[in-house]
């Protein structure tokens, strides 16, 4: 029975260490980033593109939209007067958010700077999250509880899970089939 079990233990580390050593360099990163364009990629950029105006420039200027979603309750008591809101800090707050919600994922699919743009991801959607249950006034279902055994609250299930994807991709990288990997060989070779 013991020379069973030893044969069995070492059967599953040859074939699983033997997976992890031909997959270690670019299959998690990818899958990552993969399953990060096809569940979220799409969902940012569409609400970004709420946020920005008409036009070329549009970028240089988030619409009242983007003041609504991004500073709720400083537009209600402003009266959607985006006039009234000052530009520092509260302006280039909007303005800022706005371009990440565009550059951070558009750098996450294409693995560039993966790791710190994951980072400003996870950062990006707590401040999202926070807005959405202070600002917004989320019901206690939309928000959610850990452990609560229901998978559908948006807040606490959602987002937790948006944010170990981004994790893994701060921690593992983004792996030999992205646009680090070339930076990193091209630099390599220069210097």
């Amino acid at each position: 029975m013991t020379t069973l079990i030893s044969l069995l233990v070492r059967l599953y580390a040859a074939v699983f260490g033997t997976l992890q050593r031909l997959t270690d360099r670019w299959l998690i990163g990818l899958a990552a980033r993969f399953v990060f364009a096809s569940a979220l990629f799409v969902y940012f950029w569409n609400s970004a593109l709420t946020k920005i105006g008409p036009g070329l420039l549009g970028f240089l200027e988030p619409t009242d939209g983007a003041y609504v979603q991004i500073l709720p309750k400083m537009m209600e008591a402003a009266g959607y007067d985006t006039s009234a809101i000052e530009f520092f800090p509260y302006g280039l707050i909007v303005l800022l958010g706005t371009w990440a919600e565009f550059l951070l994922p558009l750098m996450i699919v294409l693995g560039l700077f993966t790791r710190a743009a994951s980072l400003g991801f996870i950062v990006f959607i707590a401040v999202m999250s926070y807005v959405d249950i202070t600002g917004h006034n989320l019901d206690a279902a939309t928000i959610g509880t850990l452990f609560d055994g229901k998978p559908g609250g948006l807040i606490a299930d959602q987002r937790l899970m948006w944010g170990f994807l981004l994790l893994v991709l701060a921690l593992r990288g983004a792996g030999a089939i992205s646009l680090d990997h070339l930076l990193a060989r091209w630099w390599r070779e220069r210097y």
